[in-house]
């Protein structure tokens, strides 16, 4: 079994009014240090049943539905979980 940590986030072209809004929020509260603020997605899978080409159907599950590649960039980190 294998837990999948997925992070999706706008690139770097792609403006990001949601993110400005917090920024903005942040300074109206005295944040003045805030220079950027970009919002993003995280998600956290937990793989079972057959773990073969884990990577492969990780990409796949990212490329289809996860993460818009269009407009979105995404990573993500597999770590294998020892049942007890």
């Amino acid at each position: 079994m294998y837990k999948v940590k997925v992070y999706v986030t706008l690139k770097e072209s792609v403006l990001d009014p949601q993110g400005n809004a917090v920024k903005n929020s942040l300074h109206s509260l005295s944040y003045n240090e805030v220079e950027e603020v970009r919002i993003g997605k995280y998600m956290e899978l937990t793989i079972g049943g057959s773990t073969e080409n884990v990577e492969k159907r990780i990409e796949e599950m990212c490329e289809r539905l996860l993460a818009n590649t269009v407009i979105e960039d995404y990573r993500y980190e597999i770590e294998e979980v020892v049942s007890q």
